[in-house]
């Protein structure tokens, strides 16, 4: 088999592939094998029709398409790894020569990974961050805390404030017509939370219970509902109930009831320590962000389009597993939001090149680096991987080797924060 290469575009080219004549026949033989089985010819058990028999009955040309679904994809897989290239999208094959008795001939139209000219992407200078973790953070953390433990009380005599949960009953009418997605009962909202548009949340404020009140709004340029965007709006709302809620005091008592020490100053020194683990873990991030982003926007690279309607494909599909968790079906989700599958591609296009063309640009770096994944590094990482889920080492090799047999998928994820580490060793402060 012979195989040539030519570049036609920028990121894409023919592959000329030509598989012997004696390679060919084979094929011709197992295609016989496969629909001999359920060829009928009188005086003939399935299977058992000899090859001459058939093809005077069809033509040896009813063999060809089997025999080209048996041959082209591992004859195109042989041709891939001869020309050295890395294809990224299926391949467009045309087929050039389909002949008894002569070589198989093919064309491939193939798009391939592009070419990555690195920029500058050692001494990168970052300008730094501050994640210092002060009183006014751990006030604010405290003050979480506090709010998920808070005790919820219905008001009975007084009327809405900020950070109030209601229930209501509204009907909303644009030009004094009912709109669809426009009237609820009894729904819970939190004053304060921003679910609804804005300015309707506070107008509610000071509203007491059983009282009602009309509402106008205008919904922004840009919202899901294209009939609706830029609309003026008027909301009949009326008020079923308010629930407040009430914030417990911060002490030994209460840090007994949610933890395992014993005093406000030990419950506070703990969560500082955490705060900080946490704030060197967010710095570290952010370094790493800054210096990737910086690496990526000095490399030139001609990023294929189809490597980006596959990369949205992949964040749709994590994107809809994530809607599937709540128990949203996503085209419920779509039909809701009034957005179709175009305008949702769109809405992950920006991050889906982003995430490409960081991909590739790594990718580089780590082969111009020599960047390798050894045993060493491997051991290390999957007994971190164990350590984090409280799995055996042997166990998470089990499950990982399920999923990926040689464990590549993980030595490339490996290898690539090697390689971020690098760059970050690299780089500058300011």
């Amino acid at each position: 088999m012979t195989a040539k290469w030519e570049k036609t575009e920028v990121n894409v080219g023919v592959l000329e592939v030509e598989v012997a004549s004696d390679r060919f026949a084979n094929a011709l033989n197992d295609a016989f094998k496969k629909v001999s089985k359920n060829v009928n010819i009188p005086g003939f058990r399935k299977g058992k029709v000899p090859r001459r028999i058939f093809e005077a009955k069809f033509g040896v040309e009813a063999l060809y398409q089997d025999a080209v679904d048996l041959l082209l994809p591992q004859a195109y897989q042989e041709a891939v790894e001869e020309a050295g290239i890395e294809p990224v999208d299926r391949p467009s094959v045309d087929v050039v020569q389909l002949e008894q008795g002569k070589p198989f001939i093919f064309k491939a139209t193939v798009t391939v990974k592009p070419e990555v000219t690195l920029g500058e992407y050692k001494g990168i200078e970052i300008q730094d961050k501050s994640f210092d973790v002060t009183d006014e953070t751990i006030d604010q953390e405290i003050e979480q805390v506090l709010k998920s433990h808070a005790e919820i009380e219905v008001v009975e005599d007084g009327a809405i404030e900020n950070g109030d949960t209601v229930s209501i009953d509204f009907r909303g009418t644009v030009d004094d017509e009912p709109f669809e997605g426009g009237e609820a009962e009894n729904f819970q909202l939190e004053i304060g939370s921003g679910t609804f548009i804005g300015g309707f949340e506070d107008q509610l404020i000071g509203l007491k219970t059983g009282e009602s009140r009309d509402i106008e709004v205008t919904f922004p340029e840009d919202y899901h509902v294209k009939s609706l965007q830029d609309k003026a709006a008027k909301f009949h709302v009326v008020l079923h109930d308010i629930k407040r809620k009430v914030l417990r005091e911060l002490d030994d008592e209460f840090v007994q009831e949610i933890s395992d020490f014993e005093t406000v100053d030990e419950y506070k020194a703990d969560l500082k320590k955490r705060l900080e683990e946490r704030a060197e873990q967010d710095h570290k991030r952010f370094i790493e962000d800054e210096v990737v982003s910086k690496v990526t926007e000095n490399a030139t690279i001609d990023v294929p389009s189809v490597m980006v309607e596959h990369e949205i494909d992949h964040q749709l599909n994590s994107f809809s597993q994530q809607l599937q968790m709540q128990q949203i079906p996503f085209d419920a989700y779509l039909e809701f939001t009034g957005t179709s599958m175009e305008e949702m591609r769109n809405q992950f296009r920006e991050a889906a090149e982003k995430s490409v063309r960081t991909s590739l640009v790594l990718e580089a770096i780590t082969e111009a680096e020599g960047v390798t994944v050894n045993d060493d590094d491997l051991n290390a990482e999957l007994e971190k991987v164990a350590a984090n889920t409280g799995l055996e080492l042997d166990k998470v090799r089990e499950l990982m080797g399920v999923r990926d047999p040689n464990l590549e998928s993980f030595k490339h994820d490996l290898a690539t924060r090697k390689t971020i580490e690098l760059l970050v060793q690299n780089s500058k402060l300011a």
